[in-house]
């Protein structure tokens, strides 16, 4: 329009442009240090991997690399399984092994985490799964736990870490000291929600009743068409609990279970996690 007229038109941005440009600038905000995101809910099923590889796609695809995904469950999780692969099968487990080699060297690299984390392509993350070896003897506690946090934080800016649904693991619950901002997520399901709620109830009793009051839940609707009853009661709920909650909607992209293709996923439900980041990044 501004070339057809020579400028004498020059139309301004819609509500929805500005909304987005909002929703970017937020992601994109500027951070003091690096900071640690940690996704939760004790129940299975409950859209955890997918929030966390979601996350880290949208702050990596916005803000560019140096963000990692990161699976803390404490045997066996499935980040490993829906992350892109790499040309090698090593784990928390392997870099644990191996940490004093990036823990007390003055010259360790980001680069040098190559042969650990798993390059996710165009969408500028790296995901660092959990032991795979369902015969495997070995586990990660809360002491393995910091260490690894400690080492990962010199180089990355952001850590997105998935959980498992073991609310007294040491590791689960020493994810949760280090974060800076908790995600719940939740689909919008009667039995993943009182998981939800539970972990909350559980949270505070610990002493976490401010991470509680600043933390977002996420919304997953699990089908085309979500309980609009039961998803404004959770609205409501978890509205009085957490900081906001934000809705993520059905994509037939994500229903297979396999590796995250970002490409795949519809233009609203990449719209609509890029609001839900943005509203994790006000918390940082």
């Amino acid at each position: 329009m501004r070339r057809v007229t020579g400028g004498l038109v020059n139309p301004s941005p819609g509500r929805s442009e500005l909304a987005r440009r909002a929703a970017i600038a937020a992601v994109q905000r500027s951070l003091s240090g690096p900071r640690t995101i940690v996704v939760l809910n004790p129940k299975g099923g409950a859209h955890k991997t997918t929030a966390t590889l979601l996350i880290a796609a949208t702050f990596g695809i916005h803000r560019g690399g140096y963000t990692l995904a990161w699976d803390n469950n404490e045997t066996m999780g499935t980040l490993g399984v829906r992350a892109q692969g790499a040309q090698h099968t090593n784990t928390a487990v392997d870099l644990l092994r191996d940490l004093e080699d990036f823990a007390y060297s003055t010259s360790a690299r980001v680069g040098d985490l190559d042969k650990y984390v798993r390059n996710q392509g165009d969408a500028r993350f790296d995901a660092l799964a959990s032991d795979l070896d369902p015969a495997g003897a070995a586990s990660i506690d809360d002491v393995a736990f910091g260490k690894l946090h400690a080492a990962l934080s010199r180089f990355y800016r952001i850590l997105i870490i998935d959980t498992g649904n073991n609310m007294r693991a040491s590791n689960w619950e020493a994810a949760v000291e280090t974060a800076d901002q908790l995600v719940v997520v939740s689909t919008i399901r009667e039995d993943t929600a009182y998981g939800a709620a539970s972990l909350l109830d559980g949270l505070r009793l610990k002493g976490h009743g401010d991470k509680v009051a600043q933390a977002v839940t996420v919304l997953a609707s699990p089908a085309k068409t979500a309980d609009r009853a039961l998803s404004a009661r959770l609205h409501d709920h978890f509205s009085q609990l957490t900081r906001t909650v934000v809705d993520v909607p059905y994509d037939p992209a994500l229903v297979a279970g396999g590796p995250l293709n970002i490409d795949a996923l519809a233009p609203r439900t990449r719209e609509a996690w890029l609001y839900a980041t943005a509203a994790i990044a006000e918390g940082l």
